[in-house]
This record gives structure tokens, sequence and C-alpha cells, in this order.
């Protein structure tokens, strides 16, 4: 049975899961993620109930992820049937969201990251408001694009799935619909509006509620954005930045630098892989890639420096993109 970090609840036509674990940013632990599938399973066949709703509770976040902190300290213990246990439970929930033969609606408010994205991108209705802020900043910690991302994100439109995964850029709620994080707009003063809709008269109701989308931030770069991420190697994206000659070019150079080089090489991998992979295929190749990734030193690293100790100075090895043997890379997916 799902702990109080899990709500659940039959609401009229809807049943509704809450995310309750707002001093940590509603961060996924593992009975979180059994006590959603769970919640999947006995909502599943009842009639009276036409979709799930998930959401969270507090302000601050809907899921700021996976509990990173925990898997570091599981990993430092030796504890690596643990570790298995936690991505294989929780990529097993991505895959059975993706496949829920009702209507699934996260209702996004707040900070959704990693494996926020996970409990909602596979989703069929993804409602983000202008609080919301969905990135995957997996590289900054010496991690990857997981939660199924390595199948989703090389689908977005252009290089854009590329150049969001690697330099880990945070979007706004109405950016993530332009990009296809989200699928509606709405403002956090409708938001329980909504909410209370999709109980009374079902899914139908999103639309009504949807504003127009301002303008996607990220337009005046799309081209830039495709030139210098649409190519065959990181190198190659670092080349084609410097070609660019501009300030935003430049900046983006910069923060790529500032990210784990062989948390970068590896991503970029797997996203040429995920290309070419269905989902099922793509969570496969992402748990078998955690069983390397999270014993290297830039994922002990980097959640050591961001998320434990936070003096956000991360001591990469290697230092620097160029200095990362392309066979270390290729071992990762061997």
């Amino acid at each position: 049975m799902p702990s109080e970090s899990v709500l659940l609840a039959r609401d009229g036509r809807v049943g509704r899961i809450t995310l309750n674990r707002p001093n940590v940013l509603n961060a996924l632990d593992l009975d979180m993620i059994r006590g959603i599938r769970d919640a999947l399973e006995t909502w599943r066949e009842p009639p009276e109930i036409h979709a799930v709703v998930i959401q969270s509770a507090g302000e601050r976040a809907f899921c700021a992820g996976g509990d990173i902190r925990q898997i570091r300290d599981l990993v430092l213990a030796g504890r690596d049937e643990a570790v298995e246990t936690f991505f294989a439970t929780e990529y097993a929930l991505n895959q059975a969201i993706a496949e829920y033969p009702k209507p699934y609606v996260a209702l996004i408010d707040g900070v959704c990251m990693g494996g926020g994205i996970g409990v909602s991108v596979h989703g069929r209705i993804r409602v983000a408001t202008e609080a919301a802020l969905l990135a995957m900043p997996e590289t900054a910690i010496g991690m990857f694009p997981d939660i199924g991302a390595s199948y989703f994100l090389p689908r977005l439109p252009g290089a854009l799935g590329v150049f969001l995964a690697l330099t880990g850029t945070r979007m706004r709620g109405a950016d993530a619909v332009h990009a296809g994080f989200a699928t509606h707009f709405v403002p956090r003063a409708g938001l329980a509006s909504l909410s209370a809709a999709l109980a009374r008269d079902g899914v139908g109701v999103v639309a009504e509620h949807t504003e127009t989308l301002p303008p996607f931030s990220l337009a005046p770069h799309r081209e830039a954005i495709d030139r210098c991420f649409g190519v065959a190697s990181v190198p190659e994206i670092f080349a084609r930045l410097a070609a660019e000659g501009t300030d935003w070019a430049r900046e983006v150079a910069a923060t790529l630098r500032s990210m784990s080089p062989a948390s970068v090489l590896w991503s970029f991998e797997l996203l040429r892989r995920g290309a070419h992979a269905t989902l099922p295929q793509a969570l496969a190749t992402e748990l078998a890639l955690t069983r390397r990734v999270t014993h290297h030193h830039d994922y002990l690293e980097g959640v050591r420096a961001m998320v434990v100790d936070k003096d956000r100075r991360p001591q990469w090895q290697p230092a620097r993109v160029e200095d990362v043997d392309p066979a270390d890379t290729a071992a990762m997916f061997a």
C-alpha cells in the first residue's frame, strides 16, 4: 500500500494521485513509485474511473525528480541491488503510463525535472502553468537523460531535444508546450478550477481552460539550435557554436563546458541510439547504463556538489570533453 507520500482518492470521474513530499520537492522514492503503479492497476478496470489525474502537494514543485541523494548513498554503501530495484521499478512505471488505457492527466505546477517528467510526459494530457519549470538537468550531475528521455527527446522538433538534454535548459510552462513536454497551458490561477472540472465532467474540459500560448522564448534561436546540435558528434557541436559567433552561442558553449564532459558524451550517444529505438528498447538501454553510470566518479561527484554539499563546484574527471577517451564512452554501452 502507498505511504503518506502518495495520496490516492476517487474523485468523481477520476482517480486522483497527489505527490505528497513537499519538503523535498516531491522527489520520488521507491515507495512513491510503487504507490503510483499500484493506483494505476487499481483504477485500470473500474468503468466509473474515466481518467487518472496526477498532481502535487505544495506550490514549489510538481516533482523535482528521483531521490538522487538516496541513490548515491546506496551506491556508496555497496547496495547495488537496491539501486537496480529503484531504476527498474521507475522505468516500469514510465512504460505503464505510456501504455495506460485510460486518459492520464498530469497537472504540472512548479519544478518538474528528471523523474517528474517521467511521471508526466508519457501521459496523454500534460497541463503546465506559468509557474511550471521543466528541465532534464542530468548532465549537471554526471548522469544522463533517463525515464525514457532517450526515446522522446530525439522526437522533439529538429535538434531541440539534443539541445535541452545536453545543456539542461529550463523551460517555463508555455515553453514546455512549444517544445512538446506539455500539451496544454493553463495559468496557475485556473488550475484548481480545471482540476474540479476534470472530476465533474471528464477530460473533455481541458481545452476550455487552456489559454493562448505566449511566444516560444527559444524561437529566435531555433535555427541556430538545429545548426549546432543537429550534428554527428559533440566536438562538432562545439565547432558549430564557435562558428556562430553570437553571444547566445558563447553562453551555450560555456554552459556545456560546465557540465560533466563524460556525461555530455554518453548522453549524446544515448540520444543517437534512442532516435531509432522503441520506448521499451530505450528504457532497457537506460537501465543497463545506470549500472555503470551510478558508479562513475562524475555521478558521485556531481550529486555531492549539487545536492549533498551544495558547493556547486564539481571536479569532473576528465575535466574537458577533449580529454575523454572515446573507448570509455563506448564501454558504457558494451
